[in-house]
């Protein structure tokens, strides 16, 4: 195996910029003038994301699928009186 071509691997943590939720994640992101921040007790990198799974709809189950038909209405109307 050829060495130096590999990223370094380390740990990071991800802070969520809408919800301020922080997780921590191991990554080979090469962060240019890293923040630095305590996370239970240690210091990591510090990277903004704008979405993460506490702030986006679908996780948060604050989105809603619009149906203006149902479906068994929908398939009544194309199938129903064959």
């Amino acid at each position: 195996m050829k060495k130096k071509i590999h990223p370094e691997y380390k740990k990071v943590l991800f802070v969520d910029s809408s919800t301020n939720h922080k997780f921590l994640c191991g990554t080979t992101l090469s962060l240019k003038d890293p923040k630095t921040s305590e996370f239970e007790g240690k210091e990591y990198p510090v990277y903004e994301v704008s979405v993460s799974s506490a702030s986006h709809p679908f996780y948060t189950g604050s989105q809603q699928l619009v149906d203006s038909e149902g479906r068994v209405d929908k398939f009544m109307k194309r199938y129903g009186k064959k």
